[in-house]
């Protein structure tokens, strides 16, 4: 027979044990820190790491009140203000202290007069703070060195200074990996908005020629698979740079898509040079080195390809089978052509 006596302390040191039990198998999780974690790329990895129960999660934001960083509390994540800012490299250390792992990006950056590169320099602050912090795995989002592709024909820093930071992360000792995400669709959601005609049509100012295949991606579904992969087999991925693709298809397919999806009337009208960029988004001419960078990344990737030959065009789509194609983007927001935010601070630079 138990006594009452047994009886009482087992209904008391149970529960204590159980916790104690719980708490230690969560400690064994690696420790993944998201910086940027409010943003889209952020907020897709941090959930997706979350959702597969082997990771811990410290997101990085500049605010822990934010609806994208409470969102990710709600999820399990450990929430910690540290805004991506230059000057701040101490503040990053702590913060990545512990961390396995790290994903790292830059916020969007506004373009500076030459020879000013603030995206660079915050990029290496941010790596030599994981490094500082002893991070065993980066995970860098970058892009392709334009100004060494092109000789220095055209001028794209914030595809360039990302791709110096990647050359920079690769002469410190520790384990590093890099993703490429292609153009954005939610672009057209939030900077280049169709506008509505008279007739109720719509007109798509797009930044690309008609017949020239891009690949866009979305990265707020995209980014997460794409890092998760990475993270679950880091020896197979270290060194390597991932292009992360949603589709590849035209600026016209973009438009006819929508039209069948939406069943609105819709046309293509062209933003690709300066002149017609600047007549349908005449506001991107308050700034001239904005305007000067987005005609040369849009030149850039169509006389250039907007990857570097050789690159794995399918490998994100292998990992990711459902990565969202333009059509299937479309129906799972449900979007008819309105302007939307994602709640992060804005950039026509993705």
């Amino acid at each position: 027979m138990v006594s009452a006596e047994t009886v009482d302390f087992m209904t008391g040191i149970l529960p204590v044990l159980i916790r104690r039990n719980c708490m230690s198998i969560a400690s064994v999780k690696p420790l993944i820190t998201v910086a940027g974690a409010s943003s889209k790329q952020g907020r897709s990895v941090a959930a997706a790491l979350l959702a597969s129960g082997r990771y811990r999660v410290r997101a990085l934001g500049r605010r822990a009140d934010s609806a994208p960083m409470r969102q990710l509390a709600a999820l399990g994540a450990e929430v910690v203000v540290a805004p991506l800012e230059l000057g701040r490299q101490g503040e990053l250390t702590a913060a990545l202290r512990g961390s396995h792992g790290a994903f790292l990006m830059t916020p969007p950056t506004t373009p500076v007069q030459p020879p000013d590169q603030p995206e660079l320099a915050l990029g290496r602050e941010l790596a030599d703070a994981a490094q500082a912090a002893g991070v065993q795995h980066v995970v860098w989002s970058g892009l392709e060195n334009v100004e060494a592709r092109t000789a220095g024909a055209l001028w794209v820093p914030h595809f360039t200074e990302k791709a110096l930071v990647e050359d920079y992360i690769r002469t410190l000792p520790m384990r590093s990996s890099f993703i490429y995400l292609a153009f954005f669709y939610s672009n057209f959601l939030e900077y280049y908005v169709p506008q509505r005609g008279a007739d109720g049509s719509l007109t798509f100012a797009i930044y690309l020629p008609p017949d020239v295949p891009m690949p866009f991606v979305d990265p707020l579904t995209a980014a997460g698979p794409a890092v998760l992969e990475v993270f679950d087999h880091p020896e197979t991925y270290a060194g390597k740079s991932l292009p992360v693709i949603g589709e590849v298809l035209t600026a016209r397919q973009m438009v006819d898509t929508f039209v069948r999806v939406t069943g609105q009337k819709a046309h293509y009208a062209s933003a690709y040079t300066r002149e017609e960029l600047l007549q349908h988004f005449p506001a991107f001419g308050q700034n001239e080195y904005l305007v000067r960078e987005l005609v040369g990344m849009t030149q850039y990737a169509v006389e250039y390809g907007y990857y570097a030959p050789g690159r794995d065009l399918e490998w994100s789509r292998k990992v990711d089978p459902g990565a969202l194609t333009w059509e299937m983007f479309l129906r799972s927001n449900q979007w008819q052509g309105g302007q939307v935010s994602y709640g992060a601070p804005p950039s026509a630079l993705e």
